[in-house]
């Protein structure tokens, strides 16, 4: 069985090149376009792992960070932010992996493919 991912962005055009580049390689993809609808998903499906946006309008990503390892607390969570400069924020530290955003998403399918082999997914 394939691993369960949701992707939490609330850009349209993101959600649907992770949502194709993922099923292409073999994994289940779920989207969420704001944190509430996350936190609504995240309590009602099992995911193997979370790709989270940082900078959405209704509720800061490290915030919904917070969150979803009060839900899910075993579930690896990649932050997936334009911004490096996140990475120094402590509140950052709950994920598991940080990839910055690039034209180039290699490095995002290859931390995902390292975060779910690690967690036995």
């Amino acid at each position: 069985m394939s691993a369960h991912i949701i992707i939490i962005d609330d850009d349209r055009n993101i959600r649907l090149l992770y949502e194709h580049e993922l099923s292409c390689e073999g994994y289940q993809v779920a989207t969420a376009s704001s944190a509430a609808e996350a936190i609504e998903k995240a309590s009602a499906e099992p995911f193997n792992l979370a790709i989270l946006d940082i900078e959405m309008p209704d509720m800061s990503g490290l915030e919904l960070l917070g969150k979803l390892r009060e839900l899910r607390p075993n579930m690896p969570v990649i932050l997936n932010s334009a911004y490096s400069t996140y990475k120094s924020d402590f509140k950052s530290w709950l994920a598991d992996a940080y990839v910055v955003k690039s034209s180039d998403i290699e490095p995002l399918k290859q931390t995902v493919k390292e975060m779910l082999s690690n967690y036995g997914s």
